[in-house]
């Protein structure tokens, strides 16, 4: 028989018998229509569980991770308030389902039924996934998360206490709320879990406000492997700036007394906790898995006995809440009536068009309050004597600080944060001041922890915030890539649009830094962006369109729930010369602070017919140093196209920018696998009858030292193609 069928049936059998397990008596806390709530609440988690397998089985569901074993997630529900922002792990129906019990007017089965089917009117993601979530639960949806969303819930409590202090505009979270994230025992050992409880011990060490209650699920195994025994005790017992509470889980009484404890410890406190609920696993790790292949039968079965269900008409029935008949009855009720909604759910139509899944990746634009920039007295005040040299030429970097400090001053949202950005001013100074003039609780030096930063940066934009986290060098990125891609990229996606993350990741990467770092900081790679659905890529080049760029990727955050990655090239911050030294032909005046460059916009550089040079970043340099030699030396008149935008891809506005030209020369700084350049030589093979060529950076590193710019593109290798390519064209 299926596991699922033998508890199912030892449960009928052992109640009906009054053959229940033995344990603690209830402990005080709950009243008996509380506890029955709740035990009706694990007995609809249980019948889901078994319905989601024969949906599947009929070939009408569709995921089979359950709950079952973990039913005592209502009692910690019930210890919550219902605006406490819940990041869940995927076993917790049932803490999703007592919480349903707390709001007016919800339809939890049909809802969860829905998202079983993967109907279109699943209320939660639209029939795109089977996800834990709500938007009137203030549950944003997971899926299958292995401590991927312990950062944000960090982030979110840390909105909490800074929403009291600068109360941003689209505000979610109350004053006195908590948040809570749960996962399980095995999840803990993950490096961002492991990481996620050090940025709340970090910062609750320092007395700044966390209210966050972590609750780990512990049933002794991460599909086949298991936990040490004692081992998440031992490791989070003794946390510094983390308080413990443990509990049986599968005691209901004792789980909501101790979970009480908690969220009032974490919520007078405002400090973080540790719930340590000791559990089992029924049925295996999903539908497909078959835990004897791994386990002794003995102790498969000795979970089995204890399976929290028991315990709790065993607990009903001391405190006098219900006879163990009226249990039995509640629970056969639950099965069928799950049952008989499941038919109906299994007709409720399904998404069906590519148009109709990705509907959902872009999120839906919010009203924001007006703004007519930033005061012109708050403006002197806060730029001093940068004020007048704003009317001189200046490199990028100070444009960047300026537009940064404009934008601050424009919106009160905006929350800077990362590593040294504070008192430092940043590895390359562009966030000099910006601590001075807003103050730490704007401009965060955070731990160095990637993961941290950007769990940080989506946090807070559940709260509300404009998040602008710097992520110190492109190649550490890859230390945190998932928080983009998993987490805050996907959330409108699974979500139907009802949740969105928006914000403003600066990064400062690219090539052609002087023998100064070799991979690390000179990382030419921006592959890991480019293909995560939603997301937008802007690539300035010159000071001037810094500013203006980034003053419309905050509008893009702010107004259109956007999240967008602003990619800096290091090595041109602070390029002053152009053609010879001296000639400050690369230097800018600071914008006016109402002048944006919209997205899609690119940038068109001479009116040159015989060639398109289509380039972004340093190539932009190099592509303008090479057509003053074209032209000069050879009598190539060209054009260089600044991309300015690398997602999504402004394909109209290039092929119309080129169609009168002779050829089109890429120039990517990038490595020719997996760059920029392949989506635009596809670009003008699919569209465009123009002879088409690149120079690309070779798949290699780069190294530290004089040969530091050796594999990558150069003005005498970009000239070279482009007669090549106008002799061939010719």
């Amino acid at each position: 028989m299926d596991r699922a069928d033998i508890v199912h049936d030892n449960f009928l059998r052992r109640v009906a018998a009054r053959d229940l397990p033995r344990g603690k008596p209830p402990a005080p806390g709950l009243t008996p229509t509380e506890a029955v709530s709740l035990y009706r609440a694990q007995c609809l988690s249980r019948a889901l569980d078994r319905t989601s397998r024969a949906m599947q089985k009929a070939g009408t569901g569709f995921y089979t991770i359950g709950s079952s074993g973990h039913e005592g997630m209502a009692a910690v529900a019930h210890a919550l308030r219902p605006d406490d922002i819940a990041f869940l792990h995927y076993r917790d129906a049932a803490f999703q389902i007592a919480r349903a019990g707390q709001v007016p007017g919800q339809t939890i089965a049909w809802d969860m039924l829905l998202s079983f089917a993967c109907s279109s009117e699943d209320p939660t993601s639209g029939g795109r996934h089977k996800v834990l979530g709500s938007k009137a639960l203030m549950i944003p949806p997971q899926t299958s998360t292995i401590a991927s969303h312990l950062p944000k819930a960090v982030g979110a409590a840390y909105s909490i206490g800074a929403a009291r202090r600068h109360p941003p505009e689209h505000r979610a979270l109350a004053q006195d709320a908590i948040a809570v994230c749960t996962f399980g025992d095995a999840s803990l050992n993950h490096s961002t879990a492991q990481g996620a409880i050090n940025t709340a011990g970090w910062t609750a060490y320092q007395s700044i406000p966390l209210p966050l209650l972590f609750v780990c699920e512990d049933n002794g195994i991460g599909i086949s492997v298991p936990t040490p025994k004692g081992w998440v005790a031992a490791s989070m017992q003794h946390r510094p700036g983390i308080k413990y509470f443990s509990a049986d889980g599968l005691d209901l009484y004792e789980t909501y007394a101790v979970a009480c404890e908690a969220a009032d410890w974490v919520r007078r406190r405002r400090k973080p906790a540790f719930l340590h609920l000791r559990m089992v696993r029924l049925y295996g790790h999903a539908g497909a898995d078959v835990p004897t292949t791994y386990m002794s039968r003995a102790q498969v079965e000795a979970d089995e006995a204890n399976d929290p269900l028991l315990h709790s008409v065993r607990l009903l029935d001391q405190a006098g809440a219900l006879p163990p008949d009226e249990a039995l009855a509640i629970y056969r009720e639950t099965c069928a009536r799950t049952d008989r909604i499941a038919a109906e759910a299994v007709t409720r139509p399904h998404l069906k068009t590519t148009e109709e899944v990705v509907a959902s990746l872009i999120p839906p634009k919010r009203p924001c309050r007006p703004t007519n920039g930033p005061e012109p007295e708050a403006r002197a005040a806060c730029f001093g004597a940068d004020l007048k040299a704003q009317g001189e030429p200046q490199p990028m970097s100070r444009l960047i600080n300026w537009a940064l400090t404009d934008l601050m001053l424009e919106h009160g949202e905006i929350v800077c944060m990362g590593e040294d950005v504070g008192r430092k001013g940043g590895v390359y100074g562009v966030t000099q001041k910006l601590q001075a003039r807003f103050g730490p609780d704007r401009v965060i030096d955070t731990l160095l922890d990637e993961q941290s930063i950007l769990g940080l940066a989506i946090g807070l934009a559940h709260n509300g915030f404009i998040p602008v986290p710097e992520i110190q060098f492109l190649a550490y990125l890859h230390n945190a890539e998932d928080q983009i891609r998993g987490e805050a990229a996907t959330l409108p996606f699974f979500s139907n649009g009802q949740f969105a993350n928006p914000m403003v990741v600066r990064i400062a990467g690219l090539g052609y830094q002087r023998g100064f770092g070799g991979h690390f900081h000179n990382d030419n790679s921006l592959a890991v962006l480019r293909d995560i659905p939603g997301i937008i890529i802007a690539c300035p080049s010159t000071g001037a369109d810094a500013a203006r760029m980034l003053r419309e990727c905050v509008r893009l955050a702010r107004e259109e729930n956007r999240v967008v990655v602003f990619l800096e090239p290091i090595a041109l911050y602070p390029m002053r010369d152009l053609h010879g030294a001296g000639d400050n032909g690369w230097m800018t005046t600071y914008p006016a602070p109402g002048e944006r460059i919209a997205l899609g916009e690119i940038g068109v550089h001479g009116a040159g017919r015989d060639l398109a040079i289509v380039t972004y970043g340093n190539g932009h340099y190099l592509s303008r140093q090479a057509q003053k030699v074209l032209a000069d030396g050879h009598g190539v008149d060209a054009r260089v196209i600044d991309l300015r935008w690398l997602a999504p891809l402004p394909e109209d506005a290039l092929l119309e920018a080129t169609k009168d030209c002779g050829a089109v020369l890429i120039v990517d700084e990038c490595r020719r696998t997996g760059s920029q350049s392949e989506a635009l030589m596809t670009l003008f093979a699919e569209r465009s009858d123009l002879p088409a060529a690149r120079v690309a950076a070779e798949d290699c590193f780069i190294a530290t030292g004089p040969a530091y710019a050796a594999p990558l593109p150069s003005r005498d290798r970009i000239v070279a193609a482009a007669l090549a390519l106008a002799e061939g064209g010719k």
